[in-house]
């Protein structure tokens, strides 16, 4: 085997098709593109449209809505805020709200608030000040000898979605 003995697959390389270089070509005058008109042109095409036909997309029924009054709240579950006690991230004997937890790094933002999740357990006595709190949540950390306090939801300004 020599060096000048290597050579690709017959047909793995195919020249590229040279268009509107005369009728023997093939690809002569339109360039496969047809008559005249918007199709014919570049980057115009209307997507959507079905020749005067209703196009499918308003033929389909509406769905849904957009709740602009919906919290955006970030959830946490009690394995999370024991695990960052247990490293000493968070002091348990102070109050655990949404700044000490991204100020101890538990948390990246607080978005609109923060929700207490029931997952996992809870061994210190905590106070907690959240904005929501599932009931096995509660009961875990009220088990445990701490407290939750729901806070009340912040008032958005006018104007701004969720």
């Amino acid at each position: 085997m020599k060096l000048t003995d290597l050579a690709d697959n017959p047909g793995s390389r195919k020249k590229r098709m040279r268009v509107g270089r005369g009728i023997g070509s093939g690809k002569g005058k339109t360039s496969g593109r047809g008559g005249k008109g918007q199709t014919a042109r570049s980057g115009v095409r209307i997507k959507g449209f079905e020749g005067g036909q209703m196009p499918l997309h308003r033929r389909l029924p509406k769905r849904g809505f957009n709740n602009i009054f919906a919290l955006d709240l970030v959830e946490i579950n009690l394995d999370r805020v024991q695990g960052a006690i247990d490293a000493g991230k968070l002091d348990a004997k102070g109050v655990i709200n949404a700044e000490a937890l991204v100020q101890s790094g538990v948390l990246r933002r607080s978005r609109d608030g923060v929700r207490l999740l029931g997952r996992g357990e809870i061994k210190a006595k905590v106070a907690l000040e959240v904005h929501g709190a599932s009931k096995s949540a509660i009961e875990a950390v009220e088990k445990a000898g701490g407290s939750v306090k729901i806070l009340a939801a912040p008032k958005k300004k006018d104007g701004e979605a969720a």
